[in-house]
């Protein structure tokens, strides 16, 4: 069972950058979305999308020699986490569907800023100090140029700004839930089993909501569901824990501010969506935030440092 991913080792010149492109990978996904609902159903995207990225982890952990078992009392508990997936993925989709991969982009990434806040009160020890509180307003100011923006934007736009935000929250929730359970699984536990247990469903909201399941198919659209499968919900996924593993989540999460400058960046080059004034301001107070959380002055090293070593 991996435990300690926690080490927060300093990482190399190559693993900065590996992490760099990780992020960038992370930060690419809502513009592949948006490419592929341009053919496919918001909610059948999303069944496609896990069925295969299900498909790939298992053999992965399968070739990998992990196991598989659960154990007694942890049914429930992936019950729980299946629940607020499915609904947060499904609210991403459809929210994306009316919204452009920038504003999504953005939206989504105040996700750091509701952990925090989750955090202070459900996880022990995990409180809000004053340099976390003007990350978070940085952040939430930032949201609020969003929905200041008004140059193009629909009353489908604000509808779908107000969903992405929401699934934020969910998220949130659902992270917060998994820190308090997670050293009583495997890893990719977490991740592998609510995909699969979520699929039916996805599939059952296209039939129900989608226009239509599935209008055309080209090598675009295709392309684009491949990377959300294989690119970020499968290689994405085991790539990050086995850096989470060596190096520990603090010095990871030191570069996930470049998701949102990905996302927004790619949505105005390959979707060709304005990038105004306001989603700039907007970008820059996020990243801000998120970077005020996250980069944590280093502590000196003593010549002579007394007891053992962290």
């Amino acid at each position: 069972m991996i435990k300690n991913i926690s080490s927060n080792n300093d990482l190399s010149f190559l693993a900065c950058i590996y992490s760099i492109f990780l992020c960038i990978l992370f930060g690419a996904n809502a513009v592949a979305i948006k490419i592929s609902l341009c053919g496919l159903g918001a909610f059948t995207t999303a069944g496609l999308r896990f069925t295969i990225a299900s498909i790939v982890i298992c053999l992965w952990a399968k070739t990998s020699g992990l196991s598989f078992k659960i154990r007694e009392g942890q049914l429930y508990q992936l019950f729980v986490i299946t629940i607020i997936f499915t609904v947060q993925l499904s609210l991403f989709y459809l929210g994306l569907s009316k919204t452009n991969a920038s504003r999504g982009t953005l939206l989504v990434n105040i996700l750091p800023f509701f952990v925090l806040f989750l955090a202070h009160f459900f996880i022990p020890g995990d409180r809000i100090t004053v340099r976390k509180i003007i990350g978070m307003v940085t952040g939430f100011a930032g949201v609020a140029f969003v929905f200041f923006e008004k140059e193009s934007v629909t009353a489908d736009f604000q509808t779908g700004d107000i969903i992405i935000l929401a699934v934020a929250f969910l998220w949130a929730c659902n992270i917060v839930y998994v820190k308090r359970i997670i050293d009583s699984f495997e890893a990719f536990h977490i991740v592998l089993y609510p995909m699969i247990f979520s699929v039916p469903f996805f599939f059952i909201e296209g039939f129900l909501w989608d226009s239509n399941m599935i209008a055309y198919v080209d090598l675009k659209i295709l392309g684009s569901l491949l990377y959300q499968s294989l690119v970020t919900a499968s290689f994405g996924f085991v790539a990050w824990n086995m850096m989470l593993k060596k190096y520990g989540a603090t010095a990871l999460h030191s570069f996930v501010f470049v998701m949102p400058i990905s996302g927004v960046v790619l949505g105005g080059i390959v979707l060709e969506e304005p990038i105004t004034f306001n989603i700039m301001i907007a970008l820059l107070l996020v990243v801000s935030g998120i970077i005020v959380i996250n980069f944590k002055p280093k502590k000196p090293t003593p010549i002579f440092p007394l007891g053992r070593g962290i």
